[in-house]
């Protein structure tokens, strides 16, 4: 299995020792890792905002400029997916850890025993994580869970994914729809629906739990119903 790594650390010894572990870790895993180091969480954002494929980030809480707590919220709002281990010298920081839903808290020198049972943890979390839609946007690439997308909609030879944001794509809606999985629904030639924002289907239109409503094309209202009742 192949993983994306990336330390984050201003102390360059300190991530060296990071990334030498993980690579060891990977060896005994039998998993291929792609590691990237940066020394700053201001080096790490420039990056991220061109690539957001990051699955493991070990991350240090005291750095000049922005810290690593910041860093933390700053990825969460759009990125639920990547596992956040703070890898850090000081104990104060650990409450601001679960504002972040991050996995683990390792306090420097860090051990390899426990340091490899932390990736182990990730990596396993991250096979029971939600799968995802893979947008090729200008000038980034964005992982969308499956779970926040509301629905896609086609306009001309553009698809909008409607999610935490709105995302368009010049891709074919049936492409898009082979990464889907059975909680969507194709309401017709431009449209798919995710079942589990549905809140209410009348004979003409959809209504999400966001208060948006769709279009239902005309001999599609038995097939939703149907549809949805499977869904329970």
């Amino acid at each position: 299995m192949k993983y994306q790594f990336a330390i984050c650390d201003d102390r360059a010894e300190d991530s060296r020792l990071i990334a030498r572990l993980a690579a060891q870790w990977g060896g005994i895993a039998n998993a291929e890792i792609e590691l990237e180091s940066f020394p700053s969480a201001e080096a790490f954002l420039f990056r991220y905002q061109e690539k957001k494929d990051f699955d493991v980030l070990l991350l240090d809480i005291e750095m000049a400029g922005m810290d690593g707590v910041e860093l933390a919220k700053t990825i969460r709002r759009d990125n639920d997916a990547v596992q956040i281990i703070f890898v850090t010298g000081y104990a104060d920081y650990i409450a601001q850890g679960y504002e972040v839903a991050a996995l683990h808290y390792l306090m420097k020198p860090v051990k390899p025993e426990k340091f490899f049972e932390v990736l182990s943890r990730a990596v396993s979390r991250l096979a029971r994580n939600e799968p995802f839609l893979t947008l090729e946007l200008p000038g980034e690439t964005l992982r969308v869970p499956l779970p926040e997308i509301r629905y896609l909609d086609v306009r001309q030879n553009y698809v909008t994914v409607h999610a935490k944001g709105d995302y368009t794509v010049k891709r074919p809606l049936a492409e898009l729809e082979a990464s889907l999985d059975r909680r969507f629904y194709r309401l017709g030639r431009s449209c798919i629906v995710n079942l589990t924002y549905i809140r209410r289907a009348a004979k003409q239109e959809v209504e999400l739990t966001s208060g948006e409503r769709l279009p239902l094309p005309r001999g599609q209202y038995e097939k939703l119903n149907r549809a949805i009742i499977s869904q329970i």
